[in-house]
């Protein structure tokens, strides 16, 4: 790849104003976004966490470009294994989650729900850092709307597990426990 994006990809840094840069140049045209879902989706590519991270910004602003995507990124999404992909990842999965239940949100199929929810699950309980099981928890509250099973084990997972956590844990916990 040689592309104006991929030069862009390359030179950029984790803070956030050339995140937000990148974000915004990749939402001018269909072709950006394209080729920054190759480059995220390529678990092997040398900068696909730099995709994710610009990939988490579209996706916050303009998640509906991020559809005909649904089915590659469940693909991907039980394979991400780089702590630094895992956190923009489960945080896309909060927006679908969120989305997904809102009226005239997007919509996403009982498969890709299921998918969703499982690699939520192992987030949750894995050895993942506090951002991603804190975006797993929000995921796993919304879609346990529609399915109570997840809200059940939601719950004694957080019930269980809460007091091995940091502070910023307990209190994400605390706060869903209350609304389940």
């Amino acid at each position: 790849m040689n592309s104006v994006l991929f030069k862009k990809i390359e030179e950029s840094t984790s803070h956030k104003k050339s995140r937000v840069s990148l974000a915004n140049f990749c939402l001018k045209t269909e072709e950006n976004i394209v080729e920054l879902v190759e480059i995220a989706f390529n678990l092997k590519h040398q900068y696909h966490v730099k995709a994710f991270w610009v990939l988490e910004l579209v996706c916050e602003k303009k998640l509906k470009l991020f559809i005909p995507f649904f089915n590659p990124f469940c693909s991907v999404l039980p394979n991400i294994t780089n702590d630094s992909s895992i956190r923009p990842a489960a945080k896309i999965c909060m927006f679908l989650a969120k989305s997904n239940h809102r009226k005239n949100g997007i919509s996403l199929t009982k498969e890709q729900e299921h998918i969703i929810i499982e690699v939520s699950l192992d987030r949750l309980i894995g050895t993942e850092k506090v951002a991603a099981k804190y975006y797993a928890i929000k995921t796993l509250f919304v879609l346990g709307k529609k399915y109570p099973w997840v809200h059940d084990t939601l719950k004694q997972i957080l019930i269980d597990d809460a007091a091995d956590h940091s502070p910023a844990y307990q209190a994400a916990a605390r706060h869903v426990l209350k609304k389940i």
